[in-house]
């Protein structure tokens, strides 16, 4: 039988990335397909990025490249910068506020 793998992760503090821009405050109404009650739940996601040895970024720090292009990218993209919030009636809409995306660099 193999062995688990096991390996050390440590992560640096949580932080918001705002977009690098002024964005409009609005509020954007869900449309009734993105607004159903089957789909209200948290779903965590993890991305794993593999260092690769031919990497033109062997000067930058990929976590700071990362953060600079999601901040270039919520510009266009606000809404994903904002906030879920409920309204009568249980009617989800987005405020598009520019709290920005969590970000947490981590190592392992």
């Amino acid at each position: 039988m193999t062995e688990p793998l096991v390996f050390k992760v440590t992560r640096a503090a949580p932080e918001m990335v705002p977009p690098a821009a002024p964005t409009p405050y609005e509020f954007k109404e869900l449309s009734d397909i993105d607004d159903q009650e089957g789909l209200r739940f948290l779903m965590p996601l993890i991305f794993f990025y593999k260092k690769s040895d031919r990497s033109t970024l062997r000067e930058c720090d990929p976590a700071k490249v990362i953060k600079e292009a999601v901040a270039k990218a919520l510009v266009p993209y606000y809404p994903f910068a904002g906030r879920l919030r409920e309204r009568p009636g249980r009617k989800l809409v987005v405020e598009c506020n520019a709290e920005g995306a969590l970000f947490i660099e981590a190592h392992a």
